[in-house]
């Protein structure tokens, strides 16, 4: 049976993990889909507007550098109407430490790292609507399956996570709304998280309380 793993929010993680966010996922590029000739989709004749997309993450970059985290993204979405969106997001990334660690001089540190590393993947839906121009609010649901093994990369355990997130950030619209970009901010809670080893589950109430001091 899985085990439900309370981790302990506060108010530093919540604002660091904005910060993150924007620091490491600063542009969401997103590619036109669209399909050519009669199929092509488009809405009161307005050339301009087209109602596939397709699109990925800035953090993959994050992949050339040492120590990659192995993150990797790929987002299909379908305009409703010009202010709002739906798309499916599939996700497989790595991490070696708590999510959520208030910035400090001892960020980065072996201290704050788990005793081996956590592998996710899933697929979630989101939401955007467009308020003004290109200014826009997203929300997202993902499922995750999650693997944690050991520093020598031996599996321990599966576990499963339900990672949910509230964007805002401004679309900035290039070739006559062929591609795009999203620069965002977001705030990310994960408020089911099961069958976590207890090693993993202490380093994680270790950021907690670091947190709130």
């Amino acid at each position: 049976m899985f085990r439900t793993t309370h981790h302990m929010p506060t108010v530093r993680r919540f604002v660091v993990t904005a910060c993150l966010a924007f620091t490491t996922t600063p542009a969401v590029p997103s590619l036109d889909a669209q399909t050519t000739g009669a199929s092509t989709m488009r809405v009161n004749n307005d050339s301009t507007f087209r109602t596939r997309f397709i699109g990925s993450s800035a953090f993959m970059l994050a992949n050339a550098f040492p120590d990659p985290p192995s993150f990797f993204q790929a987002n299909i979405g379908y305009r409703l109407m010009r202010t709002d969106a739906i798309s499916l997001e599939a996700t497989t990334w790595t991490y070696t430490a708590p999510m959520g660690i208030p910035w400090g001089p001892s960020k980065g540190l072996a201290l704050e790292e788990y005793p081996g590393r956590v592998r996710t993947a899933g697929v979630g839906v989101s939401y955007q609507h467009l308020f003004w121009k290109g200014l826009y609010a997203q929300v997202n649901a993902q499922p995750l399956w999650v693997r944690y093994s050991d520093r020598n990369s031996k599996k321990i355990q599966d576990g499963f996570q339900l990672f949910t997130s509230l964007r805002t950030g401004y679309q900035v619209k290039l070739l006559s709304d062929r591609w795009f970009i999203e620069p965002s901010v977001a705030a990310t809670a994960w408020p089911v998280n099961t069958n976590v080893p207890p090693a993993f589950a202490a380093a994680g109430f270790a950021v907690s309380i670091s947190g709130r001091i």
